[in-house]
């Protein structure tokens, strides 16, 4: 039978929609598999010091000690899964709490014990993973002069933390919208600073350094700020795009246009493949669709829904996505003046209060980001921290043992697929398990002792791709 097509008619066709499928790939390569980090402290330039992370670790851990005394009073502070069968006091939660809680026997225990551990010591070690020294909210309405002159002053924190190594994975400054009134003075403010900071240190900048622009309303601003940086570069003599750009969502026009299309992809393209992420601003957003003071929350429906369109729009093109702050902070009614009387034992009370009750909020606010697939926020304060990592340490925890069989089972299937030669097509979801697993050491929440579970070796999880996996296994590469 002769062919209904002939090879010279399929060669014409395939050869654009195989152009086409580049062009795609190229724009939706997959999601960035390096590190991201789990939040983003936002602190008013004013205050920024080469070692802000380390104190901020100790104020943090201050208020463990103080209103999280032991796993128990942690668990419930926060309403950890199964806290409610944990006792407060008496003989029961003295035995507890002198012993090492099984997984298997008494799950609440341990998991509470080992999310208090790692919070911990996360608090000791590594307490702030980015920070944004903020010229803008955080700066708040000051003469331009005093903004020059924090801005040498930041960048020269920024050169000493350099050398001293106290500076944060992750870090950055924020400048304000570049719209009519305040344009030329975000750039003369980012001029300054990145220019004292290459001359004290050597003409290197951090590591995974970024510039957030704010309050982003049309492309323009972004291209704007993306050729400023391209200049920055060329003149510094750094590498081309070494510089990240971060754009802020906080406006109805950044999640659609004018004409009713989706605006985002328009802003990120204006970065020209120099927008590493997207950060969600909850209270300018609800404020500019008037929503009054009293319902702008993290988890209004309207900002659920800019979300959703973040991740639609940006899917797939490694852009990291970031939620935003809760603004009820952890802060104690009662404060002891120098020198003045203590605080009774009904304003402790009172003090414990207000703090578990601001801890709660931030903590059910950031399980809602991640299961809405949100693993980045901000934290506006030190008592935010413990609320951070508790969230994330709990929702990696509780998730583990299923995560854990499901690779293991679906690494085991994969492998012997490949061996046969069999063909294998899912390996999305292999890669959606094993980013699971990344994202959870990454943090500290999962050890690497604990990847053995998964059937994986920690060199394995460490090669970040599932594809690799199996090419490595099917290669006769070895296993746990």
């Amino acid at each position: 039978m002769t062919d209904v097509l002939n090879r010279k008619k399929i060669s014409g066709i395939l050869g654009p929609l195989n152009e086409a499928n580049r062009i795609f790939e190229n724009e939706r390569p997959g999601p960035r598999l390096n590190r991201q980090p789990v939040h983003t402290v936002y602190g008013g330039a004013q205050l920024f010091a080469s070692d802000s992370a380390q104190k901020m670790g100790r104020v943090a851990l201050k208020y463990i000690d103080a209103y999280a005394r032991d796993y128990i009073e942690f668990a419930h502070a926060f309403e950890l899964a199964g806290f409610e069968t944990l006792p407060r006091n008496g003989p029961e939660a003295e035995l507890l709490l002198n012993t090492t809680p099984n997984r298997n026997e008494n799950r609440a225990a341990w998991l509470a014990s080992t999310v208090y551990e790692r919070v911990v010591a996360k608090l000791k070690n590594e307490p702030v993973e980015d920070f944004r020294i903020d010229f803008e909210d955080g700066f708040g309405i000051r003469p331009k002069e005093e903004e020059t002159q924090t801005a040498v002053k930041t960048a020269k924190e920024v050169a000493e933390g350099m050398r001293k190594k106290t500076l944060p994975p992750f870090i950055g400054i924020r400048i304000k919208a570049l719209n009519e009134i305040n344009g030329e003075r975000a750039l003369d403010t980012l001029n300054q600073f990145v220019s004292t900071l290459l001359v004290h240190s050597h003409g290197k900048l951090p590591e995974n350094f970024v510039v957030t622009l704010p309050k982003v309303t049309i492309p323009e601003q972004v291209a704007a700020l993306s050729n400023i940086l391209d200049s920055i570069e060329d003149r510094a003599g750094l590498e081309r795009g070494i510089i990240g750009l971060e754009l802020m969502i906080e406006t109805p026009t950044s999640i659609l246009d004018g004409t009713g299309g989706v605006a985002l992809s328009g802003l990120v393209n204006a970065a020209r493949d120099r927008c590493t992420g997207v950060h969600f601003g909850v209270y300018d957003y609800t404020a500019s669709l008037e929503i009054t003071a009293e319902h702008q929350r993290m988890q209004h429906p309207a900002c659920d829904f800019a979300r959703h369109m973040m991740q639609v729009a940006l899917a797939g093109t490694g852009i990291w996505l970031s939620d935003g702050a809760t603004n009820i902070l952890p802060v104690p009614v009662h404060r002891v003046k120098p020198g003045g009387t203590p605080l009774t034992a009904e304003q402790e009370t009172e003090n414990q209060a207000a703090v578990h009750r601001a801890w709660r909020i931030g903590f059910y606010d950031n399980m809602h980001s991640l299961k809405h697939g949100y693993y980045q926020g901000w934290d506006l304060h030190p008592g935010q921290l413990p609320t951070r990592y508790a969230a994330i340490y709990s929702f990696f925890l509780n998730a583990f043992d299923v995560a854990a069989l499901r690779l293991r089972t679906f690494v085991e299937k994969a492998a012997q697929a490949t061996l046969v030669g069999d063909i294998f097509d899912d390996a999305a979801t292999g890669q959606g398990l094993l980013n699971f697993f990344l994202r959870g050491i990454n943090c500290g929440a999962i050890s690497e002792d604990e990847v053995a579970e998964t059937g994986l070796s920690i060199e394995e999880i460490s090669s970040r791709s599932f594809v690799h996996i199996l090419e490595q296994r099917a290669n006769g590469g070895s296993s746990p």
